[in-house]
């Protein structure tokens, strides 16, 4: 089994800043690409920022310049959202999502969190 565990959500004003923590476990050899999706209400899911196993980055437009994804080095994986002046249009829900090699050696792809919480109100 495998699981990717999001936390970092939460409530903040406009301009501010949270950090989103995703962390992969369970029977995985090696992993390709992780990455945040967001979900609005009403709007259909969108990559938000992608990071692969080599740590190249990829992000919407909607948020280049204020949010930045990175891996963590000891641990590969575990993969942060650095969220920095954040907007009203910024609230979703937040997944991550990875595609990774099992221990089995078969491939998975567009493993799912169950998502956190951002909310940005005054």
């Amino acid at each position: 089994q495998v699981q990717l565990v999001e936390s970092g959500g939460g409530l903040v004003q406009p301009g501010g800043s949270l950090r989103l923590s995703c962390a992969a476990s369970g029977s995985i050899f090696s992993i390709y690409t992780m990455a945040w999706y967001r979900q609005a209400p009403g709007k259909q899911r969108e990559l938000v920022a992608a990071i692969t196993s080599g740590g190249s980055t990829n992000y919407a437009d909607s948020v280049k310049g204020r949010f930045t994804i990175s891996r963590d080095n000891a641990k590969n994986t575990v993969v942060y959202l650095q969220m920095n002046s954040l907007k009203p249009e910024d609230t979703a829900v937040y997944y991550c999502n990875a595609d990774f090699i099992a221990l089995s050696g078969r491939p998975e792809y567009d493993y799912w969190g169950q998502g956190t919480q951002v909310t940005v109100s005054s």
